[in-house]
């Protein structure tokens, strides 16, 4: 905020002006102070005004892409940050951690290979077979977010889905040129991707709101609303899952949060929590749901890090 002088006739008028951004414009708000005004007078009007800019920054509203959040609906979000303890995983951590994300992400999309088998097949140097080739590629993409200084952007994203399905699927790596649907078991469509037409400009937006937003909330916030609505596009052919659950650790990570496994035995809710946001802007259920999967997640880590210490290896 400044203080803007404006001379009229012989007279000096003050006002307090406060500069922000809404989407592609920087708007102002300019609050009268008074006129000739002492240094003293000048001070006390001042703080009054600024007093009033803020509440009204209060109602100015964040869009979040379909929907908007007031500043203190943004300050109740980013307060679920503060129920995930900061714990910095361990070499040995992290391998558990990686194993036991690649079963989970992949079985909740299908895949066969078991928890037990995980180990082995990424110990292999080559892949023998799909599946094989997406738990290494999965795992490498884990890999690559603990490691990359990049920020998001369309190259992660396309990145992220070439490490995990180059030599498995035809199309890794590429945006969908098809339109694209989620079913349940019973053939019932649960989502519909957006249309193909419009999806470089979802994805721009996506990209955009990342950058202007991304400072207003807590890392389990923001990485949940990028995690939805990344789902809520479903930009790829296949793989979107897999991706969007790589997309949530990064974001946590880059902001020194610890990474979130979501289990299979949860998939039900999970996808709940997917539906709540697409259909009612709901994301609160979402950030609810990742805290219990945190807790899950440390749980499991510690768990089998004992085991190990134990037996001399990871015992599963």
């Amino acid at each position: 905020m400044y203080i803007e002088k404006r001379k009229s006739g012989k007279s000096i008028k003050y006002y307090l002006v406060h500069s922000y951004r809404d989407k592609e414009r920087v708007e102002k708000i300019r609050k009268y102070l008074g006129a000739n005004l002492s240094k003293e007078e000048l001070e006390k009007a001042r703080k009054k005004a600024e007093k009033k800019i803020k509440e009204l920054l209060e109602k100015i509203n964040t869009d979040v892409f379909l929907f908007s959040l007031t500043k203190k609906q943004i300050e109740t979000l980013n307060k679920y940050s503060d129920k995930i303890d900061i714990v910095h995983l361990s070499d040995k951590e992290w391998e558990i951690f990686t194993q036991d994300f690649v079963y989970n992400t992949n079985a909740i999309e299908g895949s066969i290979v078991t928890e037990e088998e995980v180990p082995e097949i990424l110990s292999k140097i080559r892949a023998e077979n799909e599946e094989e080739v997406e738990t290494k590629g999965v795992a490498g993409a884990v890999n690559y977010i603990r490691k990359t200084k990049e920020d998001v952007s369309i190259k992660l994203l396309l990145k992220l889905h070439e490490l995990c399905f180059k030599g498995a699927k035809p199309f890794a790596g590429k945006f969908r040129n098809v339109n694209v649907v989620v079913r349940n078991s019973a053939g019932h469509i649960l989502h519909a991707g957006v249309p193909k037409e419009e999806l470089k400009d979802y994805l721009e937006d996506f990209i955009e709101w990342y950058k202007e937003n991304k400072d207003k909330f807590k890392p389990l916030a923001l990485a949940g609303i990028m995690h939805n609505q990344f789902e809520h596009i479903h930009p790829f052919q296949d793989g979107n899952g897999r991706v969007g659950r790589l997309l949530l650790n990064f974001i946590l990570l880059k902001n020194k949060s610890p990474p979130i496994n979501i289990m299979l035995e949860d998939r039900m809710e999970y996808y709940q929590t997917l539906q709540k946001y697409s259909k009612q802007d709901d994301i609160k259920t979402t950030l609810r749901f990742l805290i219990k999967q945190y807790k899950k997640t440390l749980k499991e880590v510690t768990t089998k890090k004992k085991k190990v210490k134990k037996s001399g290896h990871l015992d599963k």
